[in-house]
């Protein structure tokens, strides 16, 4: 072959360097071998049969380097070694270049110019570990390649008919009752990689085989679900399996993050692999966006207690596992599941509405706590979900300007008196600035009311005596406060405080006439003895306020 037919023919690969193009599937060197006729001879393994081969090569160029891709098969007649190119120094180098330009296997072909391989050549080939194959003059290079293109050819196809049946057991997981799960087994059964799924809230959903555990995968998870666009974040652990660990964001389609897949394995996946793995990214974003933005349940069970509102409280058994399996698809739980009720109030009322509008807010809602059910309403929004709402996804919403009564655990049924109880404590939330959860609160008048809306009431109430001298104001509210704590009785409250009760009553009676109130009135007493509760703070700030000035 002449060096300008040499050079051409490098443009049949089917990929090059630098190009970013893969073919489906590849060939390896042992492959390769075991398909070409007996005759051809290996002279010397270099112990790369599992390597892949892209194309077969022919050339009789000094240097053909510049012309080769990465894993080609050469195959020379030896023009390169005629004459005084045939002396071991030229020969070594030869061999050097080929395995520095990633050459599989050398083939060299018996006549026109020798009957055997070059002793030189195989010394080389042996030094440099390049497999060196010997073809006899009965066998052209033409047919080497035409084998090779052909092997290429029921391999692709082979690899198409492998895609089919995955593909086809993908779309079977996808329509599963545990579609995520499902996905994942299915995965690791065709790919040599340990999976975990991930929501937003940073929990696991799914996993498959094993792996890192989450803790250690947070910086990964971290920039996952924190970033926009797609990509690909890579890590790496010194655990079996897990040499290289890369995950992929799940993303609405306004680009929020929606969870993410993190895989991990030992070797980088082949081309066809990594279309399996783009798969189910792909099927995974389709069921966690039909999760938090689309459904068929919650308008099942709108169209349920509308018609039959009955149902609810006074229906059959079959009636109630209906509507509660509804739930339970729109909540992303299971129908025993316990269900909480959060309403959510702005930390700024004054901040302005989202300027995207609605839709965004909700499915911000909906995805946060990972359910359909969710309400926009004057002072905020309500959602019904499965979460505990951890502290972690506490301060995810906090930092969004927003803060929550987070309800008790309870069944469906159960659910209106939940969000009573929830809303009870809602002015609490908007006095206070604070979250807080109906499980942590004391359900007493005061529990309720809380220590910011109680200060602001015991300031009120009491500020004729807060504003006298400190020495008055402790001696008045000891007075007032066990009068109240006695009911009232001027006995009592003289024991107690170890006075006449002629000076109780005149005390009681100054306190009376000071607050502008009927303290014969059980409304008011009630209003008082709530305020002294709160009133330590206040009283100790107002007996250092004349010091501090």
């Amino acid at each position: 072959m002449s060096p300008e037919a040499a050079a051409g023919a490098g443009t049949r690969a089917v990929t090059g360097r630098g190009t970013g193009a893969e073919p489906i599937s590849a060939v390896t060197l042992e492959q390769f071998l075991e398909k070409l006729p007996p005759e051809l001879t290996i002279l010397h393994d270099g112990g790369n049969g599992s390597g892949l081969l892209r194309w077969v090569e022919p050339s009789e160029l000094e240097d053909p380097t510049p012309y080769l891709l990465d894993g080609e098969f050469l195959l020379t007649a030896g023009l390169p070694f005629v004459g005084e190119a045939g002396n071991q120094v030229r020969v070594d180098a030869y061999v050097r270049r080929l395995v520095g330009a990633g050459v599989g296997a050398l083939g060299f072909g018996l006549e026109p110019y020798f009957d055997a391989a070059p002793e030189a050549l195989v010394k080389a080939c042996v030094r440099h570990n390049l497999t060196l194959v010997q073809v006899p003059s009965t066998v052209p290079f033409a047919a080497i390649g035409l084998e090779f293109s052909q092997l290429l050819e029921s391999d692709n196809a082979k690899a198409f008919r492998q895609l089919a049946d995955i593909n086809r057991q993908l779309m079977r997981a996808v329509l599963s009752a545990r579609p995520e799960h499902e996905l994942l087994a299915a995965l690791a059964q065709r790919v040599p990689v340990w999976a975990v799924l991930v929501g937003a809230d940073g929990r696991v959903r799914a996993r498959a085989g094993t792996g890192v555990e989450l803790p250690a995968l947070q910086q990964i998870l971290d920039r996952l679900l924190s970033g926009s666009g797609p990509r690909v974040e890579m890590d790496s652990f010194d655990i079996p399996g897990s040499a290289l660990v890369f995950g992929h964001p799940l993303r609405s389609t306004r680009d929020a993050t929606l969870g993410a897949l993190i895989l991990g394995t030992d070797r980088a996946l082949t081309p066809a692999q990594n279309s399996v793995v783009s798969s189910v990214v792909g099927l995974l974003e389709l069921l966690v966006r039909q999760r938090t933005s689309g459904s068929l349940a919650p308008s099942q069970l709108a169209t349920a207690l509308l018609l039959h509102p009955e149902s609810l409280a006074a229906g059959s058994t079959r009636q109630l596992n209906v509507l509660r399996d509804l739930l339970a698809q729109s909540v992303s739980g299971t129908r025993s599941g316990a269900l909480r009720v959060v309403q959510g109030v702005r930390a700024d009322a004054s901040a302005p509405a989202p300027a995207d509008g609605p839709v965004r807010e909700l499915l911000q809602w909906r995805r946060l706590f990972d359910t359909k059910m969710v309400e926009l309403t004057d002072y905020g929004f309500a959602a019904v979900t499965r979460l505990k709402v951890d502290d972690t996804l506490l301060h995810e919403v906090e930092e969004l300007g927003w803060r929550l009564v987070v309800g008790d655990p309870t069944e469906m049924a159960g659910l209106p008196a939940a969000y009573q109880r929830a809303a009870s404590l809602r002015p609490r939330v908007q006095a206070s600035g604070q979250s807080v959860r109906v499980d942590d609160v004391t359900w007493s008048v005061t529990g309720l009311l809380g220590r910011s809306a109680g200060t602001m009431l015991a300031a009120r109430l009491l500020e004729p005596i807060l504003a006298q001298e400190p020495d008055r104001i402790s001696s008045q509210l000891s007075v007032l406060k066990s009068w109240l704590g006695e009911n009232g009785n001027w006995d009592a409250t003289a024991k107690v405080l170890g006075m006449h009760r002629n000076s109780v009553r005149r005390q009681i009676n100054a306190l009376a006439e000071l607050l502008a109130m009927d303290l014969g009135s059980a409304h008011v007493r009630a209003e008082l003895w709530i305020a002294l509760q709160y009133v330590d703070g206040l009283e100790d700030r107002m007996v250092q306020m004349p010091q501090d000035r």
